[in-house]
Parts: C-alpha cells; sequence; structure tokens
C-alpha cells in the first residue's frame, strides 16, 4: 500500500465522528466471551487497532487490565477521547495515534489484537506481521465485521443496500484521482491470516446480537457508511436528497415505534504460534 492510499483510507472517515458514534453498534458481549473462551483466559492486555470512536475499546472495561485503542484519523480518535473524559478517565484505557503496521507497542505485549470493522482498511500482510511482533505466544488476533444492512424488514433492507450502492457509484465518480481509498475484501480475512503463517489456529466464527433502534438511527447508521460520506463531502446534492427521502421512508415504516434489529457478526480470528 503506498503512503497516498493509506492516508486517503484514514482520511475517508474524517467529519463525521459523531453520527459514526451515535450509530453503530457496540462491541456485543458474545464477542468478548468467545475471545476470552478461546484465550483460556480474560486478557491482560488488549489492543483495539482502527479503533474509531472506541466503541470496540470501552466494551473491555470490566475484562482486561489493559485497553489500547490505537486510532489514525483525528477527528475519530477526539470523539473517544471525548467519551474517555465522560467516563471520569479510567486509567486502564487510553487512546493513541497509531498505524496498524506502525504500532506504539513493545514485541510480546499483548494478549488480544482485535480490528472492529477496520482490518479491511489495513495491508494485510505487513499488519499481521506486526501485530505477531506485539502479540503474545497463544495470543489472539481478531478481525470482527458486521453484514450490512442489520436485518428489519425486507423493505428496509433493500432500500438501504440500494442507497449506500448509488452513493459508492457517485463518490467513484466524483473523486479527484488518486485520491481513492482502497479497501480489502472481507471474505479473504480468514485466508490472509492462513496465509500469513503466524498463526496455528485460524478459524470464522458467525454470531448475532439485537439492538433497539428508532428510526433516525437506522437511517444513520446508512450515513454513516464511508461511501455515502465521501458522496456528501463531494457535493453530491442527489445523494443528500435520496438519503432524505430514505430517512421518510423508514420514519414511515417504523411509524414512531423503536424496534429491534438483527445485527450479524463475523469473525475471523488467529491464534499466535507458541
Amino acid at each position: 500500500m503506498s503512503e497516498q492510499v493509506r492516508q486517503n483510507n484514514v482520511d475517508r472517515f474524517s467529519g463525521f465522528g459523531d453520527l459514526y458514534d451515535q450509530s453503530r453498534p457496540k462491541a456485543p458481549v458474545d464477542l468478548i466471551n468467545i475471545l476470552k473462551m478461546y484465550l483460556g483466559h480474560s486478557p491482560e492486555v488488549v489492543a483495539d487497532v482502527g479503533c474509531g470512536t472506541g466503541l470496540s475499546s470501552f466494551a473491555w472495561l470490566d475484562h482486561a487490565k489493559q485497553i489500547i485503542g490505537i486510532e489514525p484519523n483525528d477527528d475519530m480518535r477526539a470523539v473517544a477521547m471525548n467519551h474517555w473524559r465522560e467516563r471520569n478517565s479510567p486509567s486502564q484505557l487510553q487512546f493513541v495515534k497509531g498505524l496498524s503496521t506502525e504500532l506504539p507497542l513493545e514485541p510480546s505485549s499483548v494478549d488480544l489484537v482485535t480490528c472492529s470493522q477496520s482490518f479491511h482498511w489495513m495491508d494485510p500482510q505487513p499488519t499481521l506481521q506486526e501485530f505477531a511482533r506485539v502479540l503474545r505466544p497463544g495470543g489472539i488476533f481478531a478481525a470482527y465485521d458486521c453484514d450490512w444492512p442489520p436485518a428489519a424488514s425486507p423493505e428496509l433492507d433493500q432500500a438501504y443496500e440500494k442507497l449506500v450502492q448509488v452513493a459508492e457509484k457517485r463518490a467513484s465518480e466524483l473523486i479527484e484521482t488518486g485520491k481513492e481509498a482502497f479497501k480489502w475484501p472481507k471474505n479473504q480475512h480468514l485466508q490472509q491470516i492462513q496465509k500469513s503463517g503466524l498463526f496455528r489456529f485460524s478459524r470464522e466464527i458467525v454470531f448475532h446480537h439485537w439492538e433497539s433502534c428508532d428510526a433516525d438511527r437506522f437511517a444513520n447508521l446508512a450515513l454513516s457508511q464511508g461511501g455515502l460520506q465521501t458522496a456528501l463531502k463531494l457535493g453530491a446534492d442527489e445523494i443528500a436528497s435520496a438519503a432524505e427521502q430514505f430517512r421518510d421512508q423508514v420514519r414511515r415504516v417504523f411509524g414512531g415505534e423503536i424496534r429491534n434489529i438483527l445485527f450479524g457478526y463475523r469473525m475471523r480470528l488467529g491464534v499466535k504460534s507458541n
């Protein structure tokens, strides 16, 4: 990955940290229980890489002695820091600036490295080399992602997918050459872990989590997608109009109610060789 592409990937998430934080799901307790089960104990040190606004970092406060949230985007990290201060600055949690290929961590110092909705933005093989460097023998790397959209209804699922696809297409048409972001396929995460040769065991685990949601949050989940935000930042007025039409449709379907929606997760993990 070139330095320019890396910076493009970081910049993609500027300017909508609060929307992202208020809309996206928190790390579910099943995730924590699965990783503790595979580790065989509660982790002492967790490094949450590409932590964004800290949704996946705060989840470990009652389960690890030290949590380091590592995020290269200043806007996203600022939201995480605000929440950290609001929680009276828990001493076992810190947020730092860093890249997945240059972690500010000592060798063999971490029990668990997580990437929540972020590994597909990282150059996989150099990143896995760095993760293996900081993991202790038997430590775990886990990349976990939601399936988009969350399950709500046939009508809303279809409308969500259509809006995001149209926005991604428009963003690709408007963006300046050389400013494009690049992501690796999520469905190849497990193969990348296996290809690295750094992990003695690997597998994919699928689980789900219900969350309550009102109409505005469901609409904002779509708006929190990077491609849609890119189109808006590039001045695609027709995407802004389509987003408002989508919001109106969601409000009609929800009818003022708070509903349960289903987030499906796919986690690919590797256990570092001894």
